[in-house]
């Protein structure tokens, strides 16, 4: 494999004055026991833009945006370090209540997890918890929420049926409306189309550029035309190490350093 120099990087400045920066990294470490698995990324991100991690498989990506809400903090070995910065406060730091802190910081994963329940029970349940009691209340988030994940149309008439029986890229997008239906500041996918087909690759897609009038989306894709179709942004890992952060355009067309043309171009490895 062709070896990079970590010092060969380039990161965009996104001025606090002209740009909202939603959530940000600062010198983030991820350990999993002995082994170094993120090294010192610091990442800003515009709030309302989505910006896409690609980078090879195994090189941090999704690591680093499951650290971006402590999921990791579920794994025993892992530690992390370093400052994640959220409304002047680090959530990375001690005493903070995760359960609190991922209402505002969502997740859909790389595999659609509805849960064994109905659809409206789907979309009702993290509130519930909260809760959120009354039923024409419910009733609103579940219709709204729909909406928005642009499923609405396809299971209105169905909403009491087992969410289990949904399509591939139905269920989704149930999960991205479960994950809002809290309504998070930020929504955090991790390759949420890699088991779809075209058609609910594309439908993804619309609903999330859809979404990023209210949303600040982070995604981690190997599909580096997805990025290139929906992101503003765009950051390249390899190795653990974020390499460039720039426009998205310029990533693809214009990049400032060799590893990261070279992994667009597909001359990588």
């Amino acid at each position: 494999m062709q070896n990079y120099s970590y010092d060969d990087t380039y990161f965009l400045p996104l001025d606090p004055k002209t740009h909202e920066i939603a959530i940000s990294t600062e010198d983030l470490n991820v350990y999993y026991g002995d082994k170094q698995a993120i090294f010192d990324a610091s990442l800003p991100f515009e709030r309302f833009k989505i910006t896409a991690l690609i980078g090879a498989s195994g090189s941090g990506k999704s690591t680093y945006l499951r650290s971006l809400n402590r999921m990791n903090d579920n794994i025993a070995s892992a530690r992390v370090t370093g400052k994640i910065m959220y409304r002047d406060l680090d959530i990375n730091g001690d005493g903070i209540d995760t359960y609190e802190m991922r209402k505002h910081i969502g997740m859909v994963f790389q595999r659609p997890n509805p849960f064994a329940k109905s659809i409206y029970d789907n979309i009702t349940f993290a509130p519930k918890r909260h809760g959120l009691k009354d039923k024409a209340k419910l009733d609103e988030l579940v219709e709204t929420t729909l909406k928005e994940a642009a499923l609405w149309d396809q299971v209105k008439d169905d909403l009491h049926q087992s969410a289990l029986a949904l399509s591939g890229g139905q269920a989704q997008r149930l999960c991205i409306a479960r994950s809002i239906a809290m309504k998070p500041d930020i929504l955090l996918l991790d390759e949420p189309a890699s088991a779809l087909d075209p058609i609910s690759t594309s439908t993804v897609e619309e609903t999330l550029l859809r979404l990023r009038d209210n949303y600040t989306i982070i995604i981690v894709t190997h599909n580096m035309q997805q990025a290139a179709r929906i992101s503003d942004y765009t950051a390249f890992f390899h190795l653990g190490h974020v390499l460039e952060f720039n426009e998205t355009k310029k990533i693809f067309t214009a990049p400032k350093i060799k590893a990261t043309e070279d992994y667009v171009s597909g001359h990588f490895g």
